[in-house]
């Protein structure tokens, strides 16, 4: 039987009804259920379905320590306490797979045949080469201004070059064609490139509900990320936009589980711009998010895909144990863009050193 991964871990003061008491301990959030277990012995307090919650709520106990308790179905209630970071941070958490549990359509009693699970998995196959289509239809767009443009410079440059060549020719002063500037050449498909024709609304690959964080991980709100074809979008639960990341402009992106990245921009001078993201839906984002900015991703060794765990005894507990794997880094590539800028700034100096010396 496959095991659950274990999206987060936080520790926590569990209080023992028949004792009367609190004792130190951790709570771990698998995607589907809630366990708690002792600090100190790991042995386990309580562990329950989030399927069988009716309640989760923020109180206090004895009016002074902020706790979060959780009622089940057969009115058993759970006290969780000094939660870290925060007690509001942990709440957001639990209660966003909670609801994302709740939401998502009940699974069904009855066994799912072979026939089902292979037309379950064209389907799922269906959509992901469709939007895989999209991506790479706008990267074909992106790819055909690029060559428009390099196009254009190119005819610059032979004209600045050619230019420069009379210049540098001692006949230069009785050259009638140094005085006649050539006409501006277009494309045939002309100067001004159309933007990309939007998939959807503004171009919206998909968009998922999640927990937000910035800076400090003990403040975290309640949002949701848009994936663009042009880039990434983040905006609160009022639907209010917080940031948006350009294509160009995210530097890593980092899976740190499969439900749980990290979005980073850098900066020199100023402080980075990073999101940390937590979501029940993650992992339908990645995939679309390996295809978009494949050089810009890292694997952390929580976010490497599970193996199976069928050798495992029943005895075994707790968060899943994820399978070692090497990852290389991409190979650096000179960008052609860069050879261009140098290429250009070498006959601008030409042209400037010709100038110069002319005057």
């Amino acid at each position: 039987m496959s095991r659950e991964v274990c999206v987060h871990s936080w520790p926590c003061s569990y209080y023992l009804e028949p004792e009367k008491r609190w004792v130190p301990a951790k709570l771990s959030l698998p995607s589907h259920s809630l366990r708690s277990a002792t600090d100190k012995t790991g042995e386990a307090l309580v562990s329950f379905s989030l399927s069988s919650v009716i309640e989760i709520k923020k109180e206090a106990s004895h009016f002074v320590f902020s706790s979060i308790t959780v009622l089940e179905k057969d009115h058993l209630k759970h006290w969780f306490s000094s939660l870290q970071p925060s007690r509001n941070a942990v709440f957001s958490i639990i209660e966003h797979f909670w609801r994302e549990l709740l939401l998502s359509p009940s699974e069904a009693p009855l066994p799912v045949t072979k026939g089902k699970q292979l037309t379950g998995l064209m389907a799922c196959s269906q959509n992901r080469l469709e939007e895989t289509a999209q991506v790479l239809h706008h990267q074909g767009e992106q790819l055909g201004s690029i060559t428009k443009g390099l196009d254009k410079m190119e005819s610059d440059l032979d004209v600045a070059d050619r230019l420069l060549t009379e210049l540098e020719s001692p006949w230069w002063p009785f050259s009638s064609k140094l005085w006649k500037m050539p006409a501006e050449t277009k494309p045939k498909g002309g100067t001004s490139t159309a933007s990309p024709k939007a998939l959807g609304k503004e171009g919206v690959v998909v968009q998922i509900p999640a927990v937000i964080s910035q800076g400090t991980a003990s403040h975290v709100k309640a949002g949701s990320l848009t994936i663009l074809v042009s880039g990434l979008e983040i905006h609160d639960s009022s639907s209010l936009l917080m940031h948006r990341f350009e294509r160009e402009d995210i530097d890593d992106i980092k899976v740190h589980t499969p439900y749980e990245i990290s979005i980073l921009q850098r900066f020199i001078g100023k402080p980075d711009i990073a999101y940390h993201l937590i979501s029940a839906k993650m992992p339908e984002a990645v995939p679309i998010l390996e295809v978009q900015f494949s050089k810009k991703m890292e694997l952390l060794e929580g976010g490497l895909t599970p193996r199976s765990a069928s050798t495992s005894s029943p005895a075994e507990k707790g968060c899943y144990v994820w399978q070692d794997t090497v990852w290389s880094p991409p190979r650096r590539v000179v960008s052609p863009w860069a050879l261009l800028t140098l290429k250009v700034s070498t006959a601008r100096r030409r042209s400037a050193e010709v100038l110069y010396t002319v005057s």
